[in-house]
């Protein structure tokens, strides 16, 4: 079974890849898989811009950390 840290790792890498592949759809193409997904403006994709946020906002702290 997994490890609740273990899963907050892939969980967060996960969805930082989701996140950065959805920027560059939208850089290079004009298109937002997230929106195009779930709706424009959906709570459901407001939820996965905050959860990759979060993410990106985990995965700082834990750089830092291991950086001191």
């Amino acid at each position: 079974m997994m490890k609740k840290s273990q899963f907050i790792e892939i969980s967060s890498i996960i969805l930082l890849l989701v996140g950065g592949l959805n920027w560059g759809l939208v850089g290079f193409f004009e298109w937002n898989f997230i929106d195009a997904v779930f709706g424009l403006g959906s709570t459901l994709a407001r939820i996965i811009y905050c959860l990759v946020g979060l993410s990106a906002l985990y995965r700082i702290a834990l750089w830092t950390k291991s950086h001191k």
